[in-house]
């Protein structure tokens, strides 16, 4: 019988990964909090399943003898990928879920933001009355929303702002544009000149170095909004606040922040320009069940000696 161990989720059972996995795979799971904790529960797993939580540094992954894990989301940064491939291990990920959920919470946070909704309904409470301090609002058919990273996250994201109206440009570190539906290609210098709206969807620059920092920051439209679905090591927090403060973003809209559960208390003098939700972005009914039928199909392929779907690190092909 094999053992999958399933690390760091936060599902109340596990029965679509029965249902994947098969009858002759047993599960064990928990928090995987601690590199301790990791090997405790996976010491004996042939396949783990991890969360965004547990990390696998070289020395926990020295302590394991699975063939593989499988990161139930996108992001790899918990994991040593050169000493996984130095263990033998494969690595693998699920990056082709939850794009609707992640678009339309990226564009529901960008139109409370330049609809000041969080300040008009705080004001409202308070027993104030009119929209003048409020003022000035603009419809989308009046702003340009620039879009940092044009994956299929940053392309559906496109697609749903210019169907409300606003004219759309993008840039991409990573890789050309695909300029359908674009209005245009822009750098990053030009893109932040000139955005009212800037929506976030990119990886974390490889060199550790924040994309978004003081300068760029301080280079967006005074009032723009902010907003980050993407990753919290985007955006330099200490900039973020002194920006704010100077209004240049106006707002900013946070999803993923730089260490979670998010530390807050350098936003605590700009709370009132600020709309946080608790990295939601991905979570539906229907793209949770997407994630999980996913990161098990891709453990019942190492099960099976096969390659998984989505690889990032293959233990038989040499380092790039």
């Amino acid at each position: 019988m094999h053992t999958v161990a399933i690390l760091g989720t936060r599902y109340p059972d596990f029965a679509l990964e029965e249902a994947e996995l098969g009858p002759d795979v047993r599960i064990v799971a928990g928090a995987g909090a601690t590199s301790d904790e990791v090997v405790e529960l996976a010491s004996l797993a042939d396949v783990i399943l991890a969360g965004s939580g547990p990390r696998f540094d070289a020395a926990t992954l020295g302590r394991l003898r699975c063939r593989g894990i499988v990161r139930s989301g996108v992001g790899v940064e918990t994991i040593d990928l050169d000493a996984a491939h130095a263990a033998g291990m494969w690595v693998a990920r699920v990056s082709d879920y939850g794009t609707e959920a992640v678009a339309l919470h990226t564009v529901t946070l960008a139109l409370a933001g330049i609809r000041r909704l969080l300040e008009a309904d705080r004001r409202t409470r308070a027993g104030e009355w009119g929209f003048a301090p409020l003022r000035p609002l603009h419809l989308p058919s009046a702003l340009l929303a620039g879009v940092i990273g044009f994956g299929r996250i940053g392309r559906r994201v496109t697609e749903l702002l210019i169907g409300l109206g606003f004219s759309v440009i993008a840039h991409d570190p990573v890789s050309p544009v695909d300029l359908r539906g674009v209005t245009a290609a822009a750098s990053l210098e030009e893109l932040l000149a000139v955005s009212d709206v800037v929506t976030l969807h990119a990886p974390p620059p490889a060199d550790g170095s924040y994309l978004l920092g003081a300068a760029e920051l301080a280079s967006m439209r005074e009032d723009a909004v902010l907003v980050n679905t993407a990753r919290g090591s985007l955006v330099d927090p200490a900039a973020l606040a002194d920006g704010l403060t100077r209004g240049r973003p106006g707002t900013a809209a946070l999803d993923v922040y730089d260490r979670e559960p998010a530390d807050l208390s350098v936003y605590e003098t700009v709370a009132e320009r600020m709309i946080l939700t608790p990295h939601m972005a991905w979570y539906t009914e229907e793209s949770e069940r997407d994630l999980r039928v996913k990161a098990a199909q891709e453990a019942r392929r190492l099960l099976a000696g096969e390659r998984p779907r989505d690889v990032v690190v293959d233990p038989e092909v040499a380092p790039a």
